[in-house]
């Protein structure tokens, strides 16, 4: 039904066995929704960017009581000026009504998909972010309330330097989508953080191979165990990260040529990265490929279409080292032992930080450390055909 509305219409509506709308004739598409339950809202019939082919739109403008007729009819015209333009009124704010909250959504809508670590930021949104800021404006954030979330965490510094950066990163964003004009997170003293660089030795190496065997033998789902086996197998293999192997399909490898060539969209460093595979790799990915296991990822997902490929093997990898007595043991540190023993056997840095795909000569140099054995192994030759005629003469 159509009429003006008025506030004795407002408050005198009754409910219906259905829902009853009441549109208002002084502002086109402004309804007053009637449920049968009693509830009151206004509402406002609309199309997004306007003609006859956009869809209906009927979104809620607030409720009859917290909104005045004459607040809502303001709202309506600002809503419709909204959806004339294209933007949709409902998820519209006006930047001093934005909160962190909504920062943090459109973070994770329009930033965090580009991301390898989406899941890591959701994570520290949900645990550490918004409990303490989310209902907090964004233009009203302060330096003083980034320090003490920050300080909060000092018990895990990694963690808490972790979710600095990504506060300071969705404040950078606001700048440039114009929903602020500063960044409260700049400045933030960072906590010192140890790097911590565990490898493996011959025995722990041997002892993590057995469990792997272990952990597949005795599961209660024997294939789904084999597969996040496989996946640690191939990072061991491969010195590979872990959303690398987990999200490999089979288009990236020629198998006859031992060759495993991750697209831009997979690396790190967003460049393609070719390497050459051991036929340990070859022989593992032959089988799996052999397998039966009709799709085209390497590691496939049985979650469903959300997820077509594993992405998370945290649960597999604490009973493998729990088996294997190792339990500090990170995936990570699978990426290290690898490097570690290409120093070992010779392999110069930049042929490391080739097979790592390293940009950066300084993050294969951590590594340098580890070639003074090989080098002081091979001065020794030079020593020890030095000395031969010397001591020789000396006789």
């Amino acid at each position: 039904m159509q009429r003006k509305l008025t506030k004795q219409i407002v408050g005198n509506g009754t409910p219906q066995d259905h829902e009853v709308i009441i549109w208002d004739t002084e502002v086109k598409g402004l309804g007053l929704r009637i449920s049968p339950g009693g509830a009151k809202s206004y509402i406002l019939k609309t199309r997004i960017g306007g003609g006859r082919t956009a869809p209906v739109r009927k979104p809620t403008l607030g409720k009859a009581g917290d909104l005045t007729l004459i607040q809502a009819r303001t709202k309506a015209r600002a809503w419709k000026a909204l959806a004339s333009e294209g933007i949709d009124p409902s998820r519209h704010k006006e930047i001093s009504e934005r909160t962190v909250s909504d920062l943090c959504k459109e973070y994770m809508e329009v930033h965090a998909p580009r991301k390898r670590s989406s899941r890591d930021d959701r994570s520290k949104i949900s645990t550490h972010i918004l409990p303490r800021l989310g209902r907090r404006l964004v233009i009203d954030v302060s330096f003083s309330d980034i320090e003490r979330l920050h300080r909060s965490m000092k018990h895990t510094p990694y963690a808490a330097n972790r979710t600095l950066a990504l506060i300071s990163k969705m404040f950078s964003l606001a700048i440039r989508w114009e929903w602020t004009e500063r960044n409260p997170a700049k400045g933030v003293e960072r906590y010192p953080e140890e790097k911590r660089e565990r490898f493996l030795s011959p025995d722990e190496i041997s002892r993590l191979s057995h469990a792997l065997n272990e952990y597949v033998a005795t599961a209660n789902h024997p294939s789904e165990a084999k597969k996040a086996a496989d996946a640690i197998l191939l990072l061991m293999l491969t010195g590979a990260r872990r959303s690398e192997v987990l999200s490999a399909n089979w288009d990236m490898f020629d198998l006859d040529a031992g060759i495993w060539i991750k697209p831009s969209s997979h690396t790190k460093q967003k460049k393609a990265h070719r390497i050459p595979l051991s036929p340990q790799a070859v022989q593992l990915l032959t089988r799996r490929k052999c397998s039966g296991d009709d799709n085209e990822y390497v590691f496939p997902s049985t979650r469903g279409t959300k997820f077509p490929h594993l992405t998370d093997i945290k649960k597999s990898w604490s009973e493998i080292c729990n088996l294997a007595e190792l339990p500090k043991l990170r995936i990570h540190d699978l990426r290290h032992t690898y490097a570690s023993l290409l120093v070992s056997g010779g392999a110069s840095l930049p042929l490391i930080g080739a097979l790592l795909g390293h940009t950066q000569v300084q993050t294969t140099q951590r590594y340098a450390h580890l070639m003074d054995e090989p080098l002081r192994e091979a001065t020794n030759l030079v020593a020890i055909a030095v000395s031969g005629p010397l001591n020789s003469k000396a006789e």
